[in-house]
């Protein structure tokens, strides 16, 4: 169930930051739900093959270098879902960017408190 609901909330992001950015471009909010689908899909599959690879440009940037992969995957959920369009890797990175926060401010409103 709260995968399911994280699902939604990333879609919900997927949709805010479509509207807030010109460069990226969602049809509907079921493309919308589909993008967080296909993006988590794609961290978890295609991310830690892209990380290995290239670790040691990661290490060399001191990590920052994995924006750039999320952007990468982004941009592949771009080539393969219909209705979603990101129209450079610059736009990529900043969605990339955002979207990480999004998400981190509405899962921390799912956690449970610890001390009950």
């Amino acid at each position: 169930m709260k995968t399911l609901l994280r699902l939604v909330l990333s879609a919900v992001a997927v949709v805010l930051l479509a509207k807030l950015l010109p460069g990226v471009f969602v049809d509907s909010y079921v493309t919308a739900l589909v993008v967080a689908l296909v993006l988590s899909l794609l961290k978890f599959l295609v991310k830690p093959v892209l990380i290995i690879l290239t670790l040691p440009i990661t290490i060399i940037t001191l990590g920052i270098f994995l924006l750039f992969i999320n952007a990468i995957l982004i941009l592949m959920a771009d080539y393969f879902i219909p209705g979603f369009e990101v129209s450079s890797i610059w736009w990529a990175l900043l969605f990339s960017f955002l979207l990480s926060i999004l998400q981190s401010i509405f899962y921390s409103l799912l956690k449970e408190d610890k001390k009950s």
